[in-house]
């Protein structure tokens, strides 16, 4: 991508200071701001983070591990972190010395905890806790529980602690350790080397020949790297003897190609929120996923004996596009209206309706330029240096403005239906597409920097979670929960009008990984917001309530959303389901489950004003499997939402 521009720098005074946390060596380059450890980083946060299986706490001179118990009621299924193990040193030195990431990449972080002189390798999907302890300490391992017994095997280089909560845990060292214990805590004589501390899943005495077996060789780092389209691959560093053992999630068991010489454990499972984990051994996976043809027009296309239709809602809704009575200076809202026009260009190529193409030019044009060139009255895109990215002009003073775009929350979002109308604007207008290349590309690579090697201007993959395989909207917020995200068809949006504006450009390594990054963001949606009864992912009694999540956080499914309650099933279908696209096709290739989800909605539509915009959302779904009734219902409509329109649902049905 080309690095060539960026936009005016700003200093905001609402982001935190990222040194307090990330160590010398790396406060050259650009942070993180979405990432699974995002609570680690955030000044005096004291918040856990879910690494699979594990729960994990950090602070100035400990770390707690929690191995989590699943909760659920008809409305939310959460993890809740209970600190079952919490591991320091006896007696902490060098007091004040924060706690600090070392280093991170993919699939992992290495925090330094200086006073207890530990350093853990965290690294995502391991059943061991793994630490370093850097020089002779003696250690105190303490619980919130009451230690039954503690039984030491192997010369004292392994030991199993039962807990009165149920649980077994296993500590195996790189040397011999001495230990005793009292009713709530595991004391040790000075040791320094490796040790690593592993939740014994199901209590299954089988189980534990099969983490003795992996308990010598551990990652300290994984790597995910997108080679050949719709591909990703995992390597994990590792150190000591052995073969690795690793977990994988539901959707990682899905995608395990054939190519890759792993072994999966099948009865080896761990409990999680996103499903059971279940071992695999090896320390190189290969992922794929279905090709997804990323295309400008609808896959089918339509019917000449529908044109008219269309057409002549064409002809209105462009006769009413009009830059100048836009009153929004909303990031979100305003790139939502670019989006929608964006998308009557489109409709009119499919329907060869050319004639209104020049006023939706005009019109783009108008609504584009100003945030590009920076002339856009109110707001507008800015560069901080911070932690290096896009911030609005409101969001730098203002943590709340464009929902809170300021400290990174939902780039990909805001800057993903700009890109749509980029994408669309340089494809019909090739000499406006080369003059503000260079600023479309800084917005892009603000989310879809592959790493430092491509530009030191951003982080890698702002918004997107290798290892989860989707993306998260909220930025430098300390949660509970750890990052989440509501809207997955905003996000795939993002991923689509990236690669879109690949092929505006002609730019096959951005088509690529924005196709990539879309099919990815797609299956992780299918597998964790779209809740299907039969796939057992949920506890029963949430899946019989839910049939879609609302938000998605790491450690908690929630029926409700941010600005509605769970009762809006119109609003939580919605917000799922917009902007209406092509690739929404995709999104929504189930047409069991679509059906499924449109019959639990349309009950909550009954009676209701003021909800035209989400009925067209319901009833587009409907289209899906019941084209006829969903017409004559869209042509019903009065309203629809900011970022849809008549000809947008008409082009939709008529493509079905």
């Amino acid at each position: 991508m080309s690095p060539s521009f960026l936009f005016p720098q700003t200093q905001s005074t609402v982001l935190p200071d990222p040194s307090t946390y990330f160590s010398p060596n790396l406060l050259s380059s650009p942070f993180p701001t979405n990432s699974f450890f995002q609570n680690f980083v955030i000044p005096n946060g004291t918040q856990p983070e879910y690494f699979h299986p594990y729960h994990i706490q950090a602070s100035n001179s400990s770390l707690s591990a929690s191995y989590p118990f699943l909760f659920f009621t008809a409305a939310v299924l959460y993890q809740v972190f209970v600190p079952d193990l919490t591991i320091s040193a006896s007696q902490t030195t060098s007091y004040g010395q924060n706690r600090v990431i070392s280093s991170y990449s993919d699939l992992g972080v290495t925090l330094d905890i200086p006073s207890s002189n530990l350093r853990f390798f965290l690294v995502r999907g391991s059943p061991f806790i793994t630490a370093s302890v850097t020089k002779p300490t003696s250690l105190s391992i303490k619980t919130v529980h009451t230690i039954l017994s503690l039984s030491s095997y192997d010369g004292n280089t392994k030991f199993i602690i039962q807990l009165n909560n149920t649980q077994t845990w296993l500590i195996y060292t790189s040397s011999p350790i001495y230990l005793n214990h009292v009713p709530s805590e595991v004391t040790s004589k000075p040791f320094s080397g490796i040790i690593r501390i592993a939740a014994l899943p199901d209590s299954n005495p089988s189980n534990v020949a099969t983490l003795d077996k992996f308990s010598s060789c551990y990652p300290v780092s994984g790597d995910a790297t997108l080679g050949k389209p719709f591909r990703l691959e995992y390597k994990w560093q590792k150190k000591r003897s052995g073969d690795l053992l690793m977990l994988a999630h539901p959707l990682h068991a899905k995608l395990l190609s054939r190519d890759c010489n792993v072994t999966v454990l099948h009865d080896f499972k761990y409990r999680s929120v996103d499903g059971d984990l279940v071992g695999v051994v090896g320390d190189s996976w290969v992922l794929e996923t279905d090709p997804i043809p990323v295309t400008w027009h609808s896959k089918k296309g339509i019917s000449k004996e529908s044109f008219g239709e269309i057409v002549s809602a064409l002809y209105k809704d462009v006769k009413g596009l009009n830059s100048s009575a836009i009153t929004t200076n909303s990031s979100y809202f305003y790139g939502k209206l670019v989006g929608r026009a964006a998308r009557l260009a489109l409709i009119a190529e499919e329907v060869s309706y050319y004639k209104v193409i020049p006023k939706i030019r005009k019109f783009l044009k108008e609504t584009i330029e100003p945030w590009l060139d920076g002339t856009f009255k109110g707001n507008g895109f800015l560069y901080e240096r911070k932690w290096r990215g896009l911030v609005t002009e409101q969001g730098s003073t203002d943590s709340t403005a464009d929902f809170g775009f300021g400290i990174y929350n939902d780039h990909h979002f805001h800057l993903g239906y700009f890109l749509y109308g980029i994408a669309v604007l340089a494809k019909i207008d090739p000499a406006w597409g080369k003059k503000f290349k260079p600023q479309a590309y800084s917005l892009a690579t603000d989310f879809m920097n592959l790493g430092q090697r491509y530009n030191s201007d951003y982080p890698r993959l702002r918004c997107f979670d290798l290892y989860k395989l989707h993306s998260w909207a909220s930025g430098l917020t300390e949660f509970e929960d750890g990052r989440n995200q509501e809207s997955t068809s905003e996000a795939v949006n993002a991923y689509y009008a990236a690669a879109l504006m690949g092929l505006a450009y002609g730019d096959s390594r951005l088509v690529d990984t924005g196709s990539t990054l879309l099919a990815l963001e797609i299956r992780a949606t299918q597998t964790w917001w779209h809740v299907k009864a039969e796939d057992n992912l949920y506890e029963e009694e949430f899946a019989k309530d839910n049939r879609i999540v609302g938000i998605l956080w790491a450690n908690k499914r929630d029926s409700k959303l941010w600005w509605a309650t769970a009762e809006c099933r119109e609003c939580r279908l919605s917000i799922q389901v917009l902007p209406l696209l092509p690739v929404t096709e995709t999104l929504f290739s189930d047409t069991v489950y679509t059906k499924e989800l449109v019959e639990w909605t349309l009950p909550s539509l009954k009676n209701k004003t003021n909800v035209e915009g989400w009925k067209g959302f319901t009833y587009a779904l409907q289209g899906i499997y019941d084209k006829s009734t969903a017409l004559k219902q869209i042509r019903r409509l009065t309203g629809f939402d900011d970022g849809n329109s008549f000809s947008n649902l008409l082009w939709w049905i008529h493509s079905r």
